[in-house]
This record gives structure tokens, sequence and C-alpha cells, in this order.
């Protein structure tokens, strides 16, 4: 669509004028945040509908909650999902896809025991799922179980070593571990890539190969509809926040956060750790601010050795009366 193109071509403008901007500050390239569409709404209606029938054997049945989940999930529907999901599983207990994606839900939500047993239930299904695979080592890493963790992200890699988002996430989950380690071999796995996968431009952007304002005008002169623009700004943003927060620029990182999670994809896990990230880096900030409290305080009570000793007094003279 020639608006689209329009559009492109404005937002490459304005970021390579970024740079020459006085204050600094320029406006972030951004696809239009996506919506329902009309065919979504139609199978929802549909199967809302052939779920009322009393004819519908279980299997089926199963199999249709299983599809209404999808399409409640990728509409960011997820507690509706969730629900579609476990009455799926109810029917037919043997779906390690559900249980996959029911692990995810629990990791976003940081319900870590959930997940663990979800995403194992999962693997004991189907030993060759590789998302529930991936998705294990991922909570094991949100849950501080970095060890375990490496352990499967290390298998996972191996699998399929010229998979970008399995070098990616092994890079992220070894920072945990052994940093340097962890860096030369992210290094070597990158200059070693032998395609044009856009997960190697995401490799590139983490480990600063390549430029930011470069990587965004290659995403936004190359991509031709704003799906695919919206999903690969999701991904962008959300590799760039996890830089950002590991250098321990926590406003950067927040903003990028937000702007993953600006484009409504919802199904991209991407998206749904966003919050996930946010949450720790919310979490960091109030307990460094308790922290620097209570180091105020006890510097105010070294500066006032009568307050300090009123303060010893009176809880002596509490202490007697109880």
């Amino acid at each position: 669509m020639n608006w689209i193109r329009v559009a492109l071509v404005g937002a490459v403008l304005v970021l390579s004028g970024c740079a020459s901007n006085s204050s600094g500050w320029g406006y972030p390239p951004m696809a239009v945040p996506l919506q329902p569409s009309i065919q979504q709404e139609i199978q929802l209606s549909r199967l809302d509908q052939l779920l009322l029938r009393p004819d519908v054997d279980d299997i089926t049945r199963s199999k249709m909650f299983y599809e209404r989940g999808l399409i409640n999930d990728s509409l960011g529907l997820r507690d509706l999902a969730r629900v579609d999901f476990t009455q799926s599983l109810n029917l037919k207990p043997d779906q390690s896809d559900v249980f996959n994606i029911l692990g995810v839900y629990y990791t976003q939500n940081t319900d870590f025991d959930g997940a663990y047993e979800a995403l194992d239930s999962a693997l004991e299904l189907d030993p060759l799922n590789q998302f529930a695979e991936r998705n294990l080592a991922i909570a094991l890493y949100y849950g501080e179980r970095y060890d375990q963790a490496y352990k499967i992200a290390t298998k996972h890699y191996n699998d399929a070593p010229k998979d970008p988002y399995r070098a990616i996430w092994l890079y992220w989950i070894g920072l945990e571990v052994d940093a340097k380690v962890a860096t030369e071999t992210f290094q070597k796995q990158y200059q070693q890539r032998a395609d044009e996968d856009f997960g190697w431009d995401l490799a590139g952007l983490i480990l600063k190969e390549t430029a930011e304002d470069e990587f965004f005008k290659k995403i936004l002169t190359t991509t031709r509809n704003n799906v695919a623009l919206a999903e690969k700004l999701t991904e962008g943003y959300f590799y760039l926040a996890k830089r950002y927060q590991h250098e321990g620029d926590y406003s950067n990182a927040i903003a990028l956060y937000k702007l993953a999670i600006a484009g409504n994809v919802y199904e991209y896990v991407e998206h749904r750790y966003s919050f996930v990230e946010l949450g720790k880096i919310y979490q960091s900030l109030r307990e460094l601010q308790e922290q620097k409290i209570k180091e105020q305080q006890a510097l105010e009570s070294k500066e006032d050795p009568v307050a300090e000793s009123t303060e010893k007094e009176v809880l002596k003279e509490e202490a007697l009366a109880e």
C-alpha cells in the first residue's frame, strides 16, 4: 500500500535527522499497533457457536478450545486464552503444545514453579518440542536458576547452531554464569553466521557490531507491510532494551521495553517478556532506593549521637515497660 511506503520513508528521514537534532531527541520508528482482524472475529464467533453444540465429541471440543485459545492469545486476551487452554487439557491431557504455552503464561506472571511444571510436562509428552525446551531455559533464567538454564540452553543451541535466536538466548543466560565466556562465544557465533536471517541482525545490534540507526533504517527500508514491521520492531526494541539494561542504563531500557509492547504483537515472547523485564527493573530500583534510605538514616545517626542515644533510651524504656 502506498501510504505504508510513504510512512516508512518519512520514518527513515526522521530517524536520519535525529543526529542533527540539537536536543538529541527524535521520534522512534514505530508500526501501527496491530488490531483484531475481521477474520479473527469471524473465527471466534464460529467457534463460540460450535462449542454450544451438544453433539461435539470431547476430542473435537478439545481442539476447538485450543483454537479459540490461540485466537484469544493473539488478541491479547490472555486470561480468556488460559481458560480455553485449561479446558482443552481437561478434555485431552496429552497436549505438549498446550502445556508449552501455559508455561510461558506462568513465566510471564513470575509463577516459576507453575512454569517449570507445565514445561516439564510439555517435554515429557514430546521430548522433541523445541519451543518448550527453549521456554524452559528462559523460565529457569528468569527464576534465577542460571546453571540449569545454561545447561538446557546449551543443548538447545547445539541442536541447531545456525539458529540466531538460540545463540541470542544462550548469550543472555550465559552472562549470568560467565560473562566473559558468554560474550566471546556469542561474538564467534556472530562472525561465523552463514545467512542473512533477521535474528543475526539482532545479534549484531546486541553486540554493537551494528549501529542502532543503521539497524532501524534497514528495517524501515526493507519491510513492506505493517504486520512484519510491528514484529521486527518488537524484537529489535526488546533486545536493545536488554542490552541497555545489562549496561545499567535503566531509563533507556524502560523506554525501549514500552516500545516493544506498543506494537501489540501479543504472540511474540519479546512482547510477553517485556513485562517481566520491566518488573525486574522496577524491583531493582525499589531495592536501590530502600538501600539509599537506610544508608542516609545510618549516616544521620552517626552525625547526631544525641539523637541516637535518645533513640536507644526510648527503646530501652519500651522494652522494660513490656
